[in-house]
């Protein structure tokens, strides 16, 4: 910066370049491996409600059916629900540059509170299954979804920037219910994301319910969710189709572990 003939005249060029404060190595950054052990199968729940006032909710209902089927099935589950954990919305690094949206995420990787690591943790390390359930919310996954997806940029971008995919021999499927219609473009959406991640399905990957647009007497929407056979019964044969081609996929002993972007031609592990 100098002044000449009373103008002020900057240099906009930085001086330094942009880097993140000195931080330890995040655990996330670990060498990508499946742990030996039987099948493992997470079951996140989307829904929001209010925590010191819990309430029924049909979605998560149907993922706990779900994750009881896989049990007896004889995997390992366990569930997530993300209205317990404590985490930040998605501060956009990805609209700077792509390269400044990082695996782990900068906000994991500064704070060591961002309780999103057991979601990082889950999908990309432990779980050969993934079932997402996810209330219908005029006509889209729930709000606390959205903030969750938008924070998982940083799984799907590293292929943009790295080649490198994280998430390999996986599984995903999805429970969608609402009060509301809109169920296969909640559907799409959840299928769209979940596979640009890297992420497989089954025949038929979702089980849904919704009594329609005009269905606005919740309480009965609620009581049916709550005695339909055939819904718990589609929910365990989702987990059984899910854990099906896990299995598969994981004595094939193949992992897509870079990609050509453009055409989506995988790259197989020798």
């Amino acid at each position: 910066m100098k002044e000449e003939n009373g103008e002020l005249y900057i240099n906009l060029s930085p001086t330094t370049q942009p880097r993140h404060a000195p931080h330890p190595v995040h655990p996330l950054t670990r060498e990508l491996k499946r742990e030996p052990g039987p099948l493992r199968v997470v079951g996140i729940s989307t829904t929001a409600m209010n925590r010191t006032f819990p309430r029924y909710s049909t979605s998560e209902d149907l993922l706990r059916v779900a994750l009881d089927q896989a049990t007896s099935q004889g995997a390992e589950s366990k569930l997530i629900r993300l209205n317990d954990l404590a985490f930040a919305n998605c501060e956009g690094y990805y609209s700077k540059s792509a390269h400044a949206c990082t695996w782990p995420c900068t906000i994991t990787q500064m704070d060591p509170q961002d309780e999103l690591t057991e979601v990082y943790e889950s999908l990309v390390f432990w779980a050969d299954v993934v079932l997402v359930a996810t209330s219908i919310r005029w006509g889209a996954p729930s709000s606390l979804y959205f903030k969750m997806v938008e924070r998982m940029n940083c799984i799907q971008n590293e292929i943009t920037t790295h080649d490198r995919v994280l998430i390999r021999n996986k599984v995903a499927g999805f429970v969608i219910t609402g009060g509301q219609d809109n169920i296969q473009a909640v559907a799409g959406q959840m299928m769209m994301f979940f596979g640009e991640l890297g992420f497989v399905f089954p025949q038929f990957p979702f089980v849904a319910h919704s009594r329609g647009w005009s269905a606005e007497d919740m309480e009965n929407n609620i009581a049916q969710v709550k005695g339909s056979q055939e819904l718990r019964d589609g929910t365990r044969a989702l987990a059984e189709r899910c854990l099906e081609i896990a299995g598969t996929l994981i004595e094939s002993g193949e992992a897509t572990i870079t990609i050509e972007r453009g055409g989506r031609k995988a790259c197989r592990e020798r």
